[in-house]
């Protein structure tokens, strides 16, 4: 995968072209505000919001807490805000990418192969010293899209994808990467999920260790380095998991920034430990 990054100034100057990509606000965050109530407080000029649990996720159930969206709905969001299959892409979050990777993967799982992720954020834009647009803010089109060619989403995907079983395999035959926070990897607090732990074999791997103080992604060699050190590389089949498959996304995107093609578990810990049946284990040790 090539141009999976971007950063603020070269999207400054991407936006006063005469072809400027199409920006979505993916600010979302557990604990609030709203996403919606931060876009309408401060956002890059013309970006469009796209809710992640609405537009990003179906409705939460035997599948996890965010299951993947139906394409049609997904496709339909992304109309709506503006994306059509000629028109680049760029996603954005607060800082460090771990929710807008989310929309990254669903636009490339869906055949949109010119997307990427602002590295830094909304963050770095700040910083940088660009002007923010305030005030309501709807999506610019109907679920038609905009004039000419539309964006429909190729079903079967195209991005690689576990379910609990294949997941569970590849922990045991290759390398499970668990993106959350290392405590909760090791059972010792779950804030969100009824059962505590992680599937036996994975390896911890937070997102926050694959970003720098300022929430931009580490360099690839870097990268490189520390998904060695997990094992992971060398044609070693590789997948990653979280709560609910949004952070394993900035995972994955990590991956194929280091040149690693991953597999994302969608449905991640909330699907897994919704069947009592399958096992957990607690720990530092992958189990």
């Amino acid at each position: 995968m090539t141009g999976l990054l971007v950063d603020a100034a070269a999207l400054h100057d991407e936006l006063a072209s005469a072809r400027p990509p199409v920006v979505l606000d993916v600010r979302w965050s557990l604990a609030g505000p709203p996403g919606r109530d931060l876009h309408e407080q401060g956002r890059i000029p013309g970006a469009v919001f796209v809710d992640l649990d609405t537009g990003l996720a179906a409705p939460p159930g035997d599948g996890g807490r965010h299951p993947l969206p139906d394409p049609a709905v997904f496709a339909a969001a992304m109309r709506r805000a503006g994306v059509a299959p000629d028109r680049r892409v760029v996603v954005a979050d607060a800082r460090d990418g771990s929710v807008a990777a989310r929309a990254w993967w669903l636009l490339r799982h869906h055949g949109h192969d010119d997307v990427r992720l602002l590295d830094g954020g909304l963050a770095a834009w700040a910083a940088a010293g660009y002007d923010v647009e305030t005030g309501e803010a709807v999506a610019p089109f109907g679920d038609d899209g905009p004039p000419g060619p539309r964006f429909e989403p190729l079903v079967p995907g195209r991005m690689p994808l576990l379910d609990a079983d294949t997941a569970a395999a590849l922990a045991r035959e290759g390398v499970l990467l668990d993106a959350r926070a290392a405590a909760r990897y090791r059972g010792e607090t779950e804030p969100v999920d009824p059962v505590a732990g992680h599937i036996p074999g994975a390896v911890s791997s937070p997102t926050t260790s694959l970003v720098d103080a300022s929430g931009r992604l580490l360099p690839a060699d870097e990268l490189r380095a520390h998904f060695a050190a997990l094992g992971a590389g060398g044609g070693r089949p590789v997948g990653a998991y979280c709560g609910s498959g949004v952070t394993a996304s900035h995972e994955v995107l990590a991956l194929a920034v280091a040149g690693i093609d991953a597999a994302l578990y969608a449905g991640s810990w909330s699907e897994w430990v919704v069947d009592p049946g399958r096992p957990v284990a607690t720990g530092s040790d992958p189990g």
